[in-house]
């Protein structure tokens, strides 16, 4: 088990606003003995998030959005995902496997969607339910809220988990005009358990799991938000896929999957998750549809301040071609998104050919489903905030300004921070020294403050006790 290595003892850190009973999980560690400190991860975090001590990288929860930007970039693959162990599914005699389209998107176009759902079912899943089935339900209840809510504006999607705890904690200002909305997950477990409630299973018999693309929506459901959360646990895309997709090759090509049909999705639901998938929906007057964090950051900054007028409507996506880029996905995600497209192509085939079958259950749950739709407010966290008090801010803020025009402002990282302004506000929150910047150890070296036998002390602090000594020999 690889060796845990984080600012906090624990991954699971209280709110300041929240009860005991609410929390802030964390899916990604890092495995201390393999991590090099090589800094790959720091530099790309996109909330500052990561530091360098003793020659390793650790993560700063508070600021943590679980975006996996560090899990995709690093060279040793030190970096890890804490999840459920799959055999929890045979905990319950009912297990549901909630797999969103881009799973499917994931095997090659022979595999027909017939097979996959029967592999699922070998493997141990009694229902398979794909996620997107309830993508009308939850577009109807984000054109619901937006009637409601006329003067916000805009209104963010909060479909990608890490946009918006991006939004919690590095644009606090912004959170009332994220839309508080279960997601189609939630939505379609709560359908799920209806149905199968409905056919006199109990409560307690139904386990929910959800096969997650990403880093992000593996902790969606262990942070806390609701008192009853519909989603038992989740199941990391990439081992699934493995697991069946194996199976399908020991089956053979001549294999024939149950006559059954699969039950039928809609060309909207199929490409809901990918860029645009929202936004195509929407009645919004004007909108944007962005994905990438480099560019969701760069819309922000603008809609914080100000510069984005009139625009009602913002979908906004972590991963570039949204879940079709996410960390946990295997192929292409051009590839992937071309079959989700096709697959889209074919669905439509059959609307106009009157093959489209009506799904009766999923309207019988529809007015229960838009009443339970919305949840709580989304509260800021206020992580980079640098202090409760208004005045003490304001003089932080100064004292950063001051100290970070004072540094060289090359960003070279050795300090142990991504940036110069970074490392200066974590020199003023007292959580860094300014020694620990090489050109400040050698102005004072020059000035006779410092002796030279206490710079490789300094120099152990950041980047640890052996790693100039590993680098000669």
């Amino acid at each position: 088990m690889p060796e845990k290595l984080c600012f906090e003892p624990f991954n699971i850190i209280p709110t300041m606003e929240a009860d005991a009973r609410r929390s802030i999980y964390h899916a990604l560690y890092i495995d201390h003995k393999t991590c090099i400190g090589c800094s790959h991860c720091m530099k790309r975090c996109p909330t500052q998030a990561i530091r360098l001590v003793h020659g390793r990288a650790v993560i700063r929860a508070e600021r943590c959005i679980d975006c996996g930007r560090c899990y995709d970039i690093c060279p040793q693959r030190g970096i890890h995902l804490q999840q459920d162990d799959f055999e929890k599914i045979h905990a319950y005699k009912h297990s549901v496997a909630l797999i969103p389209a881009v799973f499917l998107a994931q095997f090659p176009d022979d595999v027909p969607v017939g097979r996959i759902y029967e592999a699922l079912r070998t493997l141990g899943f009694t229902h398979v339910f794909e996620v997107e089935s309830t993508t009308a339900i939850y577009s109807e209840a984000k054109e619901r809220y937006a009637r409601e809510h006329p003067d916000v504006q805009p209104l963010i999607s909060a479909f990608c988990p890490s946009i918006v705890r991006l939004i919690q904690v590095k644009y606090p200002s912004l959170v009332d005009n994220i839309m508080p909305l279960r997601s189609p997950c939630d939505l379609s477990a709560l359908c799920m358990r209806r149905r199968l409630a409905r056919q006199g299973v109990p409560e307690n018999e139904i386990g929910v799991f959800y096969v997650t693309p990403c880093a992000a929506n593996l902790v969606a459901v262990k942070s806390v938000a609701t008192d009853e959360e519909p989603v038992n646990g989740n199941i990391n895309m990439d081992l699934l896929f493995n697991r069946a997709y194996r199976l399908i090759k020991q089956q053979g090509k001549d294999h024939e999957a149950p006559s059954s049909r699969t039950p039928y999705l809609s060309a909207d639901s199929i490409l809901s998750t990918l860029n645009n998938g929202e936004r195509r929906l929407s009645t919004a007057e004007r909108s944007y549809a962005v994905d990438g964090l480099e560019n969701v950051v760069e819309i922000l900054d603008k809609v914080e301040d100000g510069e984005l007028e009139g625009v009602n409507f913002l979908e906004l996506r972590s991963c570039t071609l949204s879940c079709a880029g996410a960390s946990l996905a295997m192929d292409n995600r051009f590839l992937s998104s071309e079959r989700m497209y096709k697959r889209a192509r074919l669905s439509m085939e059959r609307e106009r050919n009157g093959e489209v079958p009506h799904d009766r259950s999923l309207q019988e749950d529809k007015e229960y489903l838009l009443a339970h739709a919305e949840v709580a407010p989304i509260r800021a966290r206020d992580a980079m905030a640098l202090d409760t008090d208004i005045g003490k801010a304001l003089e932080k803020a100064e004292q950063i300004e001051r100290l970070t025009s004072y540094l060289p402002r090359i960003d070279c990282g050795f300090c142990g921070a991504p940036t110069c302004e970074v490392f200066a506000t974590d020199v003023v929150n007292g959580k860094a020294q300014l020694s620990a910047c090489i050109f400040e150890r050698y102005h004072r070296m020059e000035r006779g403050d410092l002796e030279s036998l206490e710079l490789p002390a300094m120099l152990h602090e950041v980047w640890g006790e052996n790693r100039i000594k590993e680098e000669r020999e």
